[in-house]
């Protein structure tokens, strides 16, 4: 029997949806308008990130921290991110 069998936060898929929802309820938010003028991103950020079309990026997970008071491995979670490692590929900093 694995160790996480048992434990309900293996069951959560990758859902940024999930997190969103769940910022707008800590905040007392009515919806994601408001959402995005509290972390000060373009709404059509989050909405790009509810279609799927762009991933949750480290710079509005921090801005989430600040405003929420959970750290970004609970917000991770929260939206069921569970890499441990992330790697940068070197094609981003060699010159073009």
């Amino acid at each position: 029997m694995d160790a996480n069998e048992n434990d309900p936060q293996t069951d959560i898929k990758y859902d940024p949806n999930r997190l969103l929802d769940i910022v707008i309820k800590k905040l007392n938010l009515k919806n994601d308008a408001a959402l995005a003028r509290t972390l000060e991103v373009a709404p059509p950020v989050l909405s790009k990130i509810r279609h799927g079309r762009l991933p949750v990026g480290a710079t509005l997970l921090i801005a989430m921290h600040e405003e929420t008071g959970l750290s970004i491995r609970e917000l991770r979670d929260l939206m069921g991110d569970r890499r441990n490692k992330y790697r940068i590929s070197t094609v981003h900093f060699k010159p073009k």
